[in-house]
């Protein structure tokens, strides 16, 4: 889990209070785990019932916005299939930048896939 700091704050308090909720959700992932865009959502919906729990595109926007990355660690971010999804907006050498973070947090990726049931991060 990430602590975020005054300097963080900063820098979320420019973004709108959803995509900061789910940063400040997102910060809680440990190294070596992953969720997926719909787990974000979904437990934010679980925290504050106004928001859906199905705006999985609004999560990915959120990641592209990140200020705070990789500290608030949107890399930790996949698709509900395990595969690796997008990274820095899709810019080139990102995907492979993404699947280097996580290999170096000891997340296991075989052809661009993560095995869910070994790397998957659950919020109580």
């Amino acid at each position: 889990m990430y602590e975020i700091t005054p300097e963080d704050e900063k820098k979320l308090s420019k973004l709108s209070s959803y995509q900061q909720e789910i940063l400040r959700i997102l910060a809680e992932v440990p190294k070596g785990k992953v969720v997926t865009y719909g787990d974000l959502a979904k437990e934010l919906a679980r925290r504050n019932p106004k928001y859906s729990p199905d705006a999985n595109q609004a999560v990915g926007t959120t990641m592209r916005s990140n200020p705070c990355g990789p500290q608030i660690p949107c890399h930790r971010v996949i698709k509900s299939d395990g595969s690796i999804g997008n990274f820095r907006g899709g810019a080139e050498g990102a995907v492979q930048e993404k699947i280097k973070m996580l290999r170096e947090e000891g997340v296991l990726v075989i052809r661009g896939k993560i095995n869910l049931k070994e790397f998957r991060h659950y919020f109580s």
